[in-house]
């Protein structure tokens, strides 16, 4: 192969199913494209410790991995037992965003995690691995340098979670919407999309030689950014503004449409 495929692909509702469930077609697929020659990674919202086994599960160990929708990249150290290292970093203050979104959403859950992974959290964030987190006041979320926040508000509907978040005028900040009424943030200007071409000048591998695949508004970004030159594959279930960014729509994840992806690289 003289020019080999940069593959970015999303996690939850592309890689897995929402029940955490990983079919071996997936598996499958994205070995034979890693056997290939092609540079397979992951680029998700997810913590570094929750993306970590998700790689171990697929069997591939790729040089770089994105983070917390961009704002942490990894990188392979080449030490005995594939570990990895904090290549790239990007935190910001998490104050006054904080206090914004309290005020449109006082009943909302918060948590916030720092350089290292470790989350600080407000109650109601039950649904959520709390391993390495412990819960705190409100205040105490102020002071700690972030690369992410998450806000939850379960009782809000989607399409009115939607309309409050549109009020908020979060200027200072990169956020995405979740499927349910779920905020993540990130540092202003950082995105999975910053991160994959930072990653990409790394590798040395050509603009049209991109691929991305996700489900997610927070895979938009990524997909403007592949679909400059490269492809942006979105899954069949995604929301239609995530399709509208894309190149190509696939399968959804019920009938694995990343394997779709996958197998049509050459």
């Amino acid at each position: 192969m003289t020019s080999p495929w940069f593959v970015a692909l999303d996690v939850d509702g592309t890689v897995l199913h929402e029940d955490g469930t990983l079919d071996l077609a997936v598996v499958e697929a994205v070995q034979v494209a890693r056997d290939a020659g092609h540079l397979v990674t992951l680029a998700t919202g997810r913590s570094w410790k929750h993306t970590r086994p998700i790689l171990e599960r697929l069997g591939i160990e790729p040089e770089y991995v994105v983070c917390a929708n961009g704002a942490l990249v990894l990188k392979r150290d080449g030490e005995p037992g594939g570990g990895y290292r904090r290549e790239h970093i990007e935190t910001f203050d998490p104050a006054d965003v904080l206090r914004r979104i309290r005020e449109y959403l006082p009943q909302g859950s918060f948590m916030v995690e720092d350089p290292t992974g470790y989350r600080l959290y407000t109650a109601g964030m039950d649904d959520w691995d709390l391993e390495d987190a412990h819960e705190v006041d409100f205040d105490d979320l102020l002071h700690t340098p972030a690369t992410r926040v998450v806000v939850i508000s379960p009782g809000h509907e989607l399409d009115e979670f939607l309309a409050i978040v549109e009020q908020m005028g979060l200027h200072q900040v990169s956020y995405a919407i979740g499927w349910t009424a779920w905020l993540d943030i990130a540092p202003e200007g950082v995105n999975k999309a910053t991160a994959l071409e930072r990653v990409r000048e790394w590798l040395g591998v050509p603009a049209d030689r991109v691929l991305a695949v996700g489900d997610g508004r927070n895979d938009i970004e990524m997909f403007e950014w592949a679909a400059r030159a490269g492809r942006a594959v979105a899954m069949g279930q995604a929301p239609d503004e995530v399709k509208a960014a894309a190149t190509e729509v696939t399968g959804d994840i019920d009938h694995d449409g990343v394997v779709q992806a996958l197998d049509s690289l050459p």
